[in-house]
């Protein structure tokens, strides 16, 4: 299965990118499966990679509360507990988009290979084909990537000074609405 490109420009391009991220909007898109899954209404899950044990077991009963309402996710799906976040979604039957922090990968995982061909995955990268390997800079790009494309956001957990952290901002400034479960949270 071959990228789609999506062209800043092309009609398909999520119009919100080029509203929230201005002139920082990719100015394309590489999607492998189902680009109907953009005009559903997405929450964006976030975690740092560092979480104590009460925000893991939050996240991965939220994931499952996810699954279960066939809420759509948007994630990076990078960090350990937004991976087994991922797994827990990948056993329902809601819609899924996974933004990876370089191009859409040349292999799909074994795990992706039933919901991308029924329809209820979406691979979305603002990287180009040449960017193999995932760094901070693309991880924090990627970010900002996903919560722009987002309808509402959950932070399982965000360290204090973190990268994560930076984005918090904006995505008030974006004006969208907080599902977070950190208790005393920035969000």
């Amino acid at each position: 299965m071959q990228p789609s490109v999506l062209e800043i420009g092309d009609s398909r391009y999520p119009a919100v990118l080029r509203k929230r991220l201005g002139a920082d909007a990719p100015a394309s898109i590489s999607a492998l499966g189902n680009l109907d899954i953009l005009a559903l209404p997405k929450t964006a899950l976030f975690c740092s990679a560092r979480c104590p044990g009460s925000a893991i077991l939050r996240a991965y009963d939220q994931a499952a509360q996810w699954r279960d309402a066939g809420r759509c996710i948007i994630s990076g799906f990078h960090s350990s507990v937004e991976k087994e976040c991922l797994r827990i979604l990948l056993r329902g039957s809601q819609p899924i988009i996974i933004c990876p922090a370089r191009a859409v990968p040349k292999r799909v995982p074994e795990d992706w290979r039933k919901p991308l061909a029924s329809g209820r995955l979406l691979v979305l990268s603002a990287f180009a084909p040449t960017a193999a390997r995932v760094s901070t800079e693309l991880a924090s790009r990627r970010n900002y990537f996903v919560g722009a494309l987002a309808d509402e956001f959950y932070i399982a957990h965000a360290t204090a000074g973190g990268h994560l952290a930076g984005l918090i901002p904006h995505l008030h400034a974006w004006k969208i609405p907080s599902r977070s479960s950190q208790p005393n949270s920035p969000v």
